[in-house]
């Protein structure tokens, strides 16, 4: 009976010859969905990053201010000077080229941090930073930011992986564009606003986002956006209230399907 099992072991090795490379598939939806504490926390150590308990040690440096919906926290080649927190509400980021022609990067949710390029040398702003619904932003400059960086090692730890956890995120938003149809794209967007997969808990309830907005993430049509949207909405995906878009777990379904 040993040797039979054996015999099985080594027909299953055989299946994954030892050079292969790993398949260049779609990424799935826990890959793109990495969480900073997946990426700086131990097996055994798997704490929460809370931003704000960090920040309150910051006696000068730093201001909170409210927005309304549609202004400005920052724009494209303004002095990148400082660094920003979502304390409450969301921030879309926007990038417009020389001929006009304007794409949205992101759109960032409570407890993000934004801007943070001028930590790296960049003098001028690279995107424009609007408010999508009310929401406070705490500016922290970047000689106070610096600073706490360099007195607070656990910060500094915790802030670099939820940077590298930023980067591997973008990667695989560019993974998405370049390989998955766009109805794949739009529930794997509403399933991370919605926070599925991350390190936070989920937040089904998305506020208000237009169409137009959701079409220049995506990459598609204002019309195809609808059109999908209509889709799982009778498949009973998401549902609508007055106060926004609730998000099913069960659209994951659309992101895994090949």
């Amino acid at each position: 009976m040993t040797a039979q099992r054996r015999v099985v072991v080594k027909k299953k090795e055989r299946k994954t010859p030892p050079n292969q490379h790993a398949p260049s598939h779609p990424i799935t939806v826990h890959e793109a969905m990495v969480s900073p504490a997946e990426i700086g926390a131990s097996p055994e150590k798997t704490e929460t990053f809370e931003p704000h308990l960090f920040l309150t040690k910051l006696s000068d440096g730093k201001t909170s201010q409210a927005y309304l919906a549609g202004e400005s926290v920052f724009s494209q080649a303004d002095a990148a000077d400082a660094v920003f927190y979502i304390q409450s509400g969301t921030v879309k980021l926007t990038v417009v080229s020389k001929t006009g022609k304007e794409a949205v990067v992101a759109i960032l949710s409570k407890g993000s941090f934004f801007g943070e390029g001028c930590l790296a040398g960049q003098q001028l702003r690279m995107s424009t930073a609007s408010v999508v619904e009310p929401s406070t932003i705490l500016r922290v400059t970047k000689q106070a930011m610096v600073a706490l960086l360099h007195r607070d090692p656990e910060f500094a730890g915790r802030f670099l992986a939820y940077l590298l956890s930023r980067n591997i995120r973008m990667e695989a938003d560019l993974v998405d564009h370049l390989f998955n149809f766009s109805e794949k794209r739009l529930a794997r967007l509403l399933l991370m606003m919605a926070n599925f997969g991350q390190e936070s808990k989920p937040i089904p309830l998305i506020s208000k986002v237009s169409q137009k907005t959701l079409a220049e993430m995506v990459g598609t049509t204002r019309s195809r956006i609808s059109f999908f949207l209509n889709r799982f909405r009778e498949m009973g995906f998401i549902e609508y209230s007055s106060r926004g878009m609730h998000v099913h777990s069960s659209l994951v379904s659309i992101v895994l399907h090949d």
